[in-house]
């Protein structure tokens, strides 16, 4: 360690994005810029200074006060070696318990467990070499947390300062959904000029507030408020050469700035939320940080947003609308989102011309969504998540909409990009075409569109009052941004021509599934409502699993189920969530079985059968692999309906089914529990399937998969095939 004149060695490290601001930052700081690394970089500074960075940084994760950079670190007793050598006695105090975090790897070094126990070791030797007690280890409160990071046989060894990460401030306890790091809040608003628009008075709008991470830090910005100044330890104030009287100043300075700052702030800070939660939450964070005074916060929607009525008040007064609104990482959220950013975009157009809008999103094609034009653009991560912040000026976006329209505002859906109504014509030119059989079968559930156009890859189904949109996957040939882009013109243009809210809809991605993958949850929402197919009643799902508890294709096939089902014995394998035996029984069946190997839709077919009041006792279900069933059980039906999947290989089974290589097994068994005067129904989803040959020459086979398409199918013969089989007596 040098002594209190000279200038320590720093590493201070950011989130990836924002290094040029904290370089900057720095120097304002007194600190000398060596080196900008990724994340990162490395500085001069005195003791003073050191001390300053870990109090007035609003970027930094940690300060790392460096004891020295080693080479040809690969082997264990290598860095063993290096740490031994540093002057631990210097800086550390007897009886100090420690802690040490390790970063990087290397050919002999593959986890940073392994890593920092190397660490300790290597500072335990120089301690103990020094007639030193052995440190205790504590990983969670030690006094002094150690630092190593490891790259290509290169060692950097330092003593964190602040012992966490500086995006902590210690005012947020109540995070939300999805909060946004202190520290990235802070960079981001230091993108959207927000320091100088402060001490120039400008006000702050976040319509989509959160747990008001935003508002705090600009609002901490505003006060000059030093961001740590609530922190009440420091790791620094634990070692051997801390200096407690250069301390003290500089905490005295940090509060006689913010007691004025409080009080001279200009800045009007707004916040909304629709969410009650949120608002407690941020409301009661802001009183943690000290500066509840300086915020306004309200319930309210993005739908309803208005510029506050105090700044209206002013004629000519203008600000910045900065906000982190949802990105869509969960898929059934985008429909719902393209809504919102829509709206967004619109209420700025209406409300805040002259204003500029700062956006933070991981999903640039919604910020598309918006119809306004980015003059700049950021890019961060936020967590894993690629994302950019878009400023947006407001001003000649507004005064173009005022001349497209310059008397009233337009509802929604007037506004489509041409992709977008040209999807929207089409669903209402289908919708048309199905009027006539709707109002005639009063069915309620359909397809509405299913990949009719090839650039929009879509099957959109129509389940009462709610929409399933499914996007298929889209072959490797097709620009995924076009792909994207075509998506979000699909969703932003499906409640114009459908007149259904955004949160009716619920989108998912289709891709070929194998094994138990149609049995995998999508989510956790147990929201679930019941249909009306014929006289059925039945319970669909439209968010938790990749299909809804209805296969709608096979509508016709239900119908001739329960048309034949009179009096009969009915037997239903893999039958899915019992809906062909809730027809046929409808239609009469004396007593049914029916055989799932997923428990999941068996509870479900019980459900369906519980809403129908059918009787447990005539109607059972039985888990079981249908091919192992069929092996095994005795007795006969007069109706057999069989709908296997086109591949099977979940771990319940034994091996693996292939309906192209298994279809004829299975019919086989499937026809030894069949009673002489009966029926089976074989149907299956493989596009390319060809029925084997030589069942004809043992049963009566005859294809109907014509007579099972009704109009909303019609598009595509090959979605299903469907096979009548009796035996040839």
């Amino acid at each position: 360690m040098k002594d209190d004149n000279s200038l320590l060695s720093l590493h201070i490290t950011c989130p990836w994005g924002i290094e040029a601001l904290l370089a900057e930052e720095v120097v304002e700081l007194g600190g000398e810029i060596q080196k900008t690394t990724v994340a990162g970089l490395h500085a001069l500074a005195d003791r003073a200074t050191a001390y300053r960075i870990c109090l007035w940084s609003r970027l930094a994760n940690r300060v790392i006060l460096t004891l020295g950079r080693e080479t040809n670190c690969e082997a264990p007793a290598s860095i063993v070696e290096a740490v031994r050598s540093l002057p631990w006695t210097r800086v550390l105090k007897p009886g100090q318990t420690l802690a040490v975090d390790f970063h990087g790897q290397s050919p002999a070094i593959r986890h940073t467990r392994f890593g920092a126990q190397v660490v300790k070791d290597g500072v335990v030797d120089a301690l103990r070499a020094a007639g030193w007690e052995r440190p205790d280890i504590a990983p969670r409160d030690a006094d002094v947390r150690l630092f190593a990071h490891l790259h290509k046989g290169q060692l950097l060894v330092g003593i964190d300062l602040v012992g966490a990460s500086l995006h902590q401030r210690g005012y947020r306890r109540d995070s939300g959904h999805a909060p946004l790091k202190e520290n990235l809040a802070a960079a981001l608003l230091m993108r959207a000029d927000w320091p100088a628009r402060a001490r120039r008075g400008e006000p702050l709008v976040d319509p989509m507030c959160g747990a008001g991470t935003l508002l705090i830090e600009a609002a901490m910005m505003a006060a000059d408020m030093a961001p740590q100044l609530n922190r009440e330890r420091f790791a620094f104030e634990t070692l051997a050469d801390f200096d407690a009287e250069a301390w003290h100043v500089l905490q005295r300075e940090a509060q006689a700035r913010a007691n004025v700052g409080r009080r001279r702030a200009r800045s009007s800070l707004f916040g909304l939320d629709q969410s009650p939660q949120a608002i407690s939450a941020a409301r009661s964070n802001a009183m943690r940080a000290g500066i509840p005074a300086l915020i306004t916060l309200a319930g309210g929607s993005v739908k309803a947003l208005e510029c506050p009525a105090e700044i209206r008040a002013e004629e000519g007064r203008t600000g910045l609308v900065m906000t982190n609104p949802p990105y869509g990482e969960r898929l059934g959220e985008l429909p719902e989102l393209v809504a919102l950013y829509s709206d967004l975009g619109e209420r700025m157009r209406r409300q805040f011309p002259g204003w500029q809008l700062a956006l933070f999103t991981g999903n640039p094609d919604l910020g598309h969504r918006l119809g306004l034009r980015a003059h700049k653009q950021y890019a961060f991560k936020n967590g894993p998540l690629d994302c950019k912040l878009l400023l947006i000026d407001i001003a000649a976006q507004g005064a173009l909409a005022e001349e497209r329209e310059p008397s009233r505002p337009a509802p929604r859906g007037s506004v489509l990009s041409e992709g977008a109504q040209m999807f929207a014509n089409r669903l209402q030119k289908n919708r048309k075409r199905l009027n006539k059989w709707l109002k005639q079968s009063g069915e309620s559930c359909y397809r509405l569109y299913d990949a009719d156009m090839p650039e929009y890859a879509l099957a959109i189904d129509v389940y009462g009052h709610q929409v399933h949109v499914q996007e298929y996957a889209a072959p490797k040939s097709i620009d995924p941004g076009k792909a994207q882009r075509r998506l979000m013109d699909a969703l932003s243009a499906i409640p114009v021509a459908l007149d259904v809210r955004p949160e009716q809809i619920h989108y998912k991605q289709r891709e070929r599934q194998s094994g138990k993958a149609q049995y995998r949850k999508q989510g956790d929402s147990g929201d679930r409502f019941v249909v009306t197919e014929g006289t059925a009643k039945l319970w669909v799902n439209l968010k938790d699993y990749l299909d809804t508890g209805l296969f709608l294709d096979h509508r016709p096939v239900r119908r001739l189920l329960a048309e034949k089902a009179g009096g009969k014995r009915f037997l239903n394998l893999f039958c899915y969530t019992g809906t062909a035996t809730v027809q046929a029984a409808l239609g009469g069946a004396g007593d049914s079985v029916s055989v799932d190997l997923s428990n999941t839709y068996l509870e479900w077919a019980k459900d369906n059968f519980l809403l129908n009041k059918l009787d447990p006792g005539r109607h059972r279900v039985v888990r079981d692999d249908c091919l192992r069933w069929l092996e095994t059980a005795g007795g006969e039906f007069d109706l057999i309906f069989m709908d296997p999947p086109t591949f099977s290989n979940s771990k319940r089974m034994e091996g693996t089914l292939d309906i192209q290589r298994d279809h004829a097994r299975l019919i086989e068994l499937a026809m030894a529990r069949l009673a002489p005067a009966g029926e089976l129904i074989f149907s299956n989803n493989q596009q390319r399937f060809s029925l084997d040959a030589s069942l004809a020459t043992r049963y009566r086979v005859e294809e109907i998969t014509a007579q099972t398409y009704d109009p909303d199918f019609t598009r595509r013969a090959n979605l299903h095939h469907c096979f009548r089989i009796r035996h040839a007596g």
